[in-house]
């Protein structure tokens, strides 16, 4: 299954579709780097923040299967929260991973004691995101970011890096991951 929305998502590429025609996939070292994050952190309770079809949203529930835990995804575009519903059903993970479609600043409102949480939406969406978050985090707990360098993410970087409760530091790997760490 991954190897086929990898491939998907680089055909999409290759053939010149707009970034809003577009899946926008993680790349496959950053959803390894995702899966071995949440398996050194023993995270239990993950939440995705833009699921798109569901690739980035494998990577976590493998890990988070291994865990004894789950993942609870959100993706703001109906046909894509079902696309990626499809995907975790085929990958045989729908037992621990579920996306469902909305607004993920409003899903997390209903969230709790998170362990880690992957924000992978768009770029001047991501303060919001954070913010809806953070205090829904555990001490200790793990908020990852993609795309920090590849994008212009400053104002996101300036609203984690002001809270006092955040201990946050840019990985220039891949397209940028700011991981952030709960206090």
């Amino acid at each position: 299954m991954l190897d086929r929305l990898r491939e998907e998502d680089q055909a999409q590429r290759d053939a010149g579709l707009s970034v809003a025609e577009r899946t926008r996939n993680a790349t496959a070292p950053t959803g390894a780097f995702l899966y071995t994050i949440a398996r050194v952190a023993g995270a239990r309770r993950i939440f995705e923040m833009g699921s798109s079809n569901g690739y980035s949203t494998i990577w976590l529930a493998l890990a988070a299967r291994e865990n004894g835990g789950r993942v609870d995804g959100v993706e703001i575009l109906p046909e894509r929260a079902a696309a990626a519903s499809r995907h975790l059903a085929e990958a045989g993970l729908a037992d621990v991973a579920r996306v469902c479609q909305g607004d993920a600043a409003a899903a997390a409102a209903g969230m709790s004691d998170l362990d880690l949480v992957f924000i992978d939406a768009e770029k001047d969406d991501y303060a919001r995101l954070f913010l809806a978050v953070v205090d829904r985090v555990r001490p200790g707990g793990l908020i990852l970011t993609d795309n920090v360098v590849s994008h212009d993410c400053a104002a996101f970087q300036q609203v984690a890096r002001a809270r006092r409760d955040i201990l946050t530091q840019t990985l220039p790997f891949e397209r940028g991951i700011e991981l952030s760490l709960k206090r």
